[in-house]
């Protein structure tokens, strides 16, 4: 599939959308969303037969994935339209589409939401200084809602085998190694790591998946809506909580374990107080350990799209480098939860 140049996206949206109104529609300024690199965005306005216009966010599939478990522009539509109706900050979702004729892959369109996503944008303006203040709190309390959020009715959601999340995530990281013929001694040093000491749940809960700092749209008085819901699941709570303290989110504030922004202790005691619960600190820094592993695992799927000529793509040839970095840190948190005793990582 090739890319679609704007006036023809354009000129497809215009007769989709007067299709779905009938009245006409026109679609002008559209223009391609930063990142991309698990699904093609673009903003745009729409014109109305009666003279209103709104501007909107199209999510559209790429030729290929960069994790087979991601759901689907169907799936992702239905879980963020539930999110929605559960108070969650998240776009509302208008129109779904999955025939293929209409802009080559399924997609859908949702309300734009204006906001920063770009992380280091977000950690280095001047003009969100308040909002960087604002987000732990705020971030804590959309967490706590995101994993009260009722799931019966997404029965296509992933489920943990055996409701053992950290076994389960373990099994699929070696899978996706596997996957692309990848023997890298750091990370098969660190899965067998994982795999001696994954923590059992506490608690199983509906949780984002993709939750941290880039996958946020922040204006200046905080968050304003979370975005990107396709890896969403059923799992461990603390998954989430020790995902969004990976140094690679941190976006150069190292010393702010908690998506660089906060330090960790008191972004948990905030999510505790909204959540009411209590946290395993222990399980959370495993599942950062985790988060480090498979984020240099998918670093190395990125690169071999590109490499594969599927998606030739600067963007996900220079994420193959990434990889490296990711092992040292997993690596280097193994070893200090070593040195400390495995009881208290």
């Amino acid at each position: 599939m090739t890319a679609l140049p704007p006036h023809q996206l354009q000129a497809r949206l215009a007769d989709y959308l007067s299709a779905q109104t009938h009245a006409p529609v026109q679609v002008h300024n559209a223009q391609p969303l930063a990142g991309g690199a698990s699904r093609d965005s673009w903003a745009f306005n729409a014109t109305f037969g009666d003279g209103t216009s709104e501007r909107f966010v199209l999510r559209r599939d790429l030729p290929t994935r960069m994790n087979e478990q991601a759901l689907t522009r169907a799936q992702e539509f239905a879980l963020m339209r539930a999110a929605y109706d559960h108070g969650v900050l998240v776009a509302r979702v208008r129109w779904l589409c999955e025939d293929e004729r209409v802009l080559d892959l399924p997609f859908f369109i949702m309300d734009y939401v204006e906001g920063v996503s770009v992380g280091r944008k977000l950690m280095t303006s001047p003009d969100l200084i308040a909002a960087r203040a604002a987000l732990p709190s705020q971030m804590a309390q959309q967490l706590a809602r995101i994993h009260t959020l009722d799931a019966s009715g997404l029965v296509f959601l992933p489920r943990p085998l055996k409701n053992h999340p950290a076994r389960h995530a373990v099994q699929e990281t070696y899978a996706t190694l596997d996957s692309i013929n990848a023997v890298v001694p750091a990370l098969e040093y660190a899965l067998r790591w994982c795999e001696r000491y994954a923590p059992a749940p506490d608690r199983l809960t509906f949780i984002h998946g993709d939750f941290r700092v880039g996958n946020l749209l922040v204006n200046p008085a905080g968050l304003a809506a979370v975005i990107d819901w396709e890896f969403s699941h059923i799992g461990d709570p603390c998954e989430e909580l020790g995902y969004l303290c990976m140094r690679d989110w941190r976006f150069g504030a190292d010393k702010l374990r908690a998506a660089g922004l906060s330090p960790r202790e008191p972004f948990i005691r905030a999510y505790e107080q909204h959540a009411g619960v209590t946290v395993n600190r222990e399980a959370v820094t495993w599942w950062e350990i985790l988060g480090n592993i498979r984020w240099a695992v998918i670093c190395l799927v990125q690169a071999q799209r590109h490499l594969s000529n599927q998606d030739p793509s600067i963007e996900l040839a220079s994420l193959g480098r990434r990889s490296i970095e990711m092992q040292a840190e997993a690596l280097r948190l193994i070893r200090q939860s070593d040195l400390n005793g495995v009881s208290t990582i």
